[in-house]
């Protein structure tokens, strides 16, 4: 009988043509084979996630242009049509304004009464509905953007060009003037200051030359 001798363990069959050190070469490439695709990958993916925020800002950015362009146009589309309502409106009180010439005169007369005076009222009340409005006072200061000098002056009592009397009141919608004022206007009187500034200076060269040669001469 064959004795087996103990302390010896039995190791796997190992090929008797595979060395130690092929052995060790086979499995560090296994690991620097895992290693490269795994940072491909993470590659892949980042470029794959630029991508995306790139096409997220152009489409956020296109977004945003589109939201201003139709700011732009409601505001276009807003603007015009209130200009559209005020010529319309403009257009039909320009019609009216020799009936309220004739309302404002019979008023000044005393003849607005009865009936004609409740007519009259309601006309003006549904003309101030649609915007219009009177101006031109006595005593303001002239401006030719809205007022049509139809008679001129010379006062002592101004300083500068002023409405006088006005001969027909102004219309205006909003900052759009139907029709100016008509006004008599009057100017300050030509060498009015120059003559009291002449008279100051006699009067001073009188008294200089008075206080010169110890005062006035007797006759």
């Amino acid at each position: 009988m064959t004795e087996e001798t103990p302390g010896f363990d039995e190791k796997p069959d190992v090929p008797s043509d595979a060395a130690p050190e092929d052995a060790a070469q086979a499995e560090s490439a296994d690991k620097a084979g895992s290693a490269p695709a795994g940072d491909v990958t993470d590659v892949a993916l980042q470029a794959q996630l630029d991508q995306v925020r790139t096409a997220l800002n152009e489409r956020t950015t296109d977004l945003q242009r589109l939201q201003a362009e139709y700011q732009n146009y409601r505001r276009r589309v807003e603007r015009d049509r209130i200009t559209v309502k005020e010529i319309a409106a403009a257009n039909l009180l320009s019609e009216l304004l020799p009936t309220l010439d004739d309302v404002g005169r019979a008023r000044e007369h005393g003849e607005l009464v009865g009936g004609f005076k409740s007519v009259a009222e309601s006309l003006e009340t549904v003309v101030a509905k649609l915007g219009l409005q009177q101006f031109g006072k006595e005593g303001e200061p002239f401006d030719p953007t809205i007022h049509e000098a139809l008679m001129h002056s010379y006062a002592p009592d101004v300083t500068e060009t002023t409405c006088v009397a006005i001969l027909q009141p102004g219309y205006r919608i909003g900052e759009r003037t139907i029709r100016p004022a008509r006004v008599a206007v009057a100017e300050p009187q030509p060498g009015a200051q120059g003559t009291k500034s002449g008279s100051d200076v006699d009067a001073k060269g009188a008294k200089a030359s008075d206080e010169e040669s110890g005062g006035p001469e007797e006759g």
